[in-house]
């Protein structure tokens, strides 16, 4: 009977640590389209590659949304156009074969009032967009094609001798270091200004259009819509972020392939910016920057625009050429918060988990929970947060050179960042430059991290830098390179329950700083270290227990 109660208790317990795991996921409601369908082929379109069909399928779009909603249909065929505008009730649906081609031309793309990085600025009009729409939908198995290479800057570094001779021989100009590819003077102008985009009283009309060619659009930017999907359909080659729901929300993403060029400056896949019950599932990202990134507005302008991107459902997704799998920020000033990732694959992304930001983004980054990840051949950190985010690629190129950040203790007040109470667990990495790299700021450290069931194959181990509150436990580190398998500097209440690390390690832990206290070992086996602790620069092994 004792054995019998005692079964049943041990089942109790299990249930009620299993429902304290399951999450509660937000709601997220899908567009309904009427079944009429207009196909643009009725409305004058020819499928050549050659006509100008904006005028026809737009016709098709506002027919559309006029007569009560329906199916804007895409057959098969190469359809030329510039950009379009969705409309309420209308989802544009391409057929399998149809390739939706936006001219290299961009006479055809006025200048708009728009956004881009966090900031309202002039911009090209996206090839696709919509505001204020509510219900519409880019559905099919057709191609969306952004014909990007013709707005976009390239770096001599990314590309073979034989490419970049090509690129040169085709036109264009040369920065004065002769490293970098512009395609036109008049983006060559807007590159040497800082923020030519923002729009000021200072700036007239004949200004943006001298620099007009540097304001590359974004895809598909949809601003201020509710009850969004985006199903099937592969979007690539954009001038610049492919997709971009901006203030939007109850959006749905699904089985979309997402491809740019590995080389495309900001050719990130998906950015959510201050939006909110988001579900993106069974989506496959192959850019040249972030991949699944959440966003919510820059400095001072994301701060008073006060909307965080939140309830986001993010699962069955593969990465693979990125600069960051899963990313929050930069531009997080209004918060992110609410998220939910689990059973992503990234393979050959710069970085897995990363997190990035600065001092002047102020925002808060909180409750997000990630689950299931799995890793492989990761040139950088397999799971970053870092306070000190530079603008550049995560990973330096060939020869290039970078400095540490100057570390100084300032006030803290609506400017500085915060990362806090985040959840990782079931993560695994077979090739990685880094297990774990956690960089917080001398006034706001990273808080409240969580790592579990973890097993990290990677070049260099676990990197800790003024954080606080941090646990990892069932998290194996197997380091390949020589080092310590914990560095950590002005770190506090950290804790390592159940760590398993690579046998004759030189250096279990190295802690550093003044401010570097409470490191708590428990349920591990130090004798698979050569060295087990190595104190300096005002740290002392007081710092540091083993149990």
């Amino acid at each position: 009977m004792i054995k019998n109660n005692l079964f049943f208790v041990l089942v109790l317990i299990s249930l009620q640590l299993s429902a304290q795991s399951v999450w509660k996921l937000p709601r997220v409601e899908e567009p309904q389209f009427g079944k009429t369908q207009y196909v643009i082929s009725r409305y004058g379109a020819v499928p050549d590659g050659y006509f100008l069909n904006t005028r026809s399928i737009q016709a098709a779009i506002d027919a559309c949304t006029q007569n009560g909603g329906g199916t804007v249909q895409v057959p098969a065929g190469l359809w030329l156009t510039g950009p379009i505008v969705l409309k309420s009730n209308v989802n544009l649906n391409l057929a399998a074969g149809a390739t939706l081609l936006f001219t290299k031309d961009k006479s055809q793309y006025p200048l708009v009032k728009a956004n881009w990085e966090g900031f309202v600025q002039m911009r090209n009009q996206s090839p696709i967009s919509a505001e204020n729409a509510t219900n519409i939908a880019v559905t099919g198995k057709g191609i969306i094609d952004g014909n990007g290479d013709a707005w976009r800057a390239v770096k001599k570094d990314k590309l073979t001798e034989s490419q970049w001779k090509k690129l040169v021989a085709s036109g264009g100009v040369l920065n004065k270091d002769g490293r970098i590819w512009m395609p036109s003077e008049s983006y060559a102008r807007g590159d040497q200004l800082k923020d030519p985009g923002r729009i000021s009283p200072d700036k007239d009309a004949a200004f943006y259009e001298s620099v007009k060619d540097f304001f590359r659009p974004n895809l598909l930017v949809l601003t201020s819509c509710n009850r969004v999907l985006l199903e099937g359909v592969t979007f690539q080659n954009s001038p610049a972020w492919c997709l971009h729901p901006l203030m939007s929300r109850n959006i749905t993403v699904r089985n979309v392939f997402v491809k740019n060029p590995w080389y495309a400056q900001n050719g990130d896949g998906l950015d959510l910016e201050s939006c909110s019950n988001v579900l993106i599932e069974n989506s496959v990202f192959d850019v040249g920057d972030d991949a699944l990134c959440m966003k919510s507005g820059r400095d001072a302008d994301g701060r008073q625009r006060a909307m965080p991107t939140k309830d986001v459902i993010i699962r069955n997704c593969t990465v693979y050429a990125s600069h960051g799998g899963f990313v929050v920020g930069s531009e997080m000033s209004g918060g992110v918060n609410n998220v939910y990732v689990s059973n992503c694959t990234f393979i050959g992304s710069d970085i897995g988990l990363r997190f990035k930001t600065t001092r002047g983004r102020g925002g808060i980054v909180e409750n997000i929970f990630i689950k299931d990840i799995f890793m492989k051949d990761i040139p950088g950190d397999a799971i970053l947060f870092d306070m000190y985010y530079m603008a550049k690629d995560p990973v330096p190129l060939t020869g290039e050179k970078r400095e540490l950040p100057k570390i100084e203790q300032r006030p803290v007040d609506e400017t500085t960042p915060r990362f806090r109470n985040i959840e990782i667990s079931n993560v695994f990495v077979n090739g990685a430059g880094k297990a774990v790299f956690l960089r917080g700021l001398p006034e706001m450290p990273v808080k409240d991290i969580r790592i579990s069931n973890a097993v990290f194959q990677s070049q260099k181990g676990v990197d800790i830098q003024e954080a606080a509150n941090i646990q990892f436990k069932n998290v194996k580190v197997f380091a390949s390179q020589t080092g310590p398998v914990i560095d950590v500097i002005n770190g506090k209440d950290i804790r390592f329950e159940g760590l398993d690390y690579a046998p004759l390690s030189k250096l279990l832990i190295r802690v550093a700083g003044e401010n570097s206290r409470s490191i708590r070992f428990e349920r591990t086996d130090y004798s698979k270290a050569v060295k087990k602790l190595e104190a300096s620069l005002g740290a002392t092994s007081a710092a540091v227990s083993f149990k």
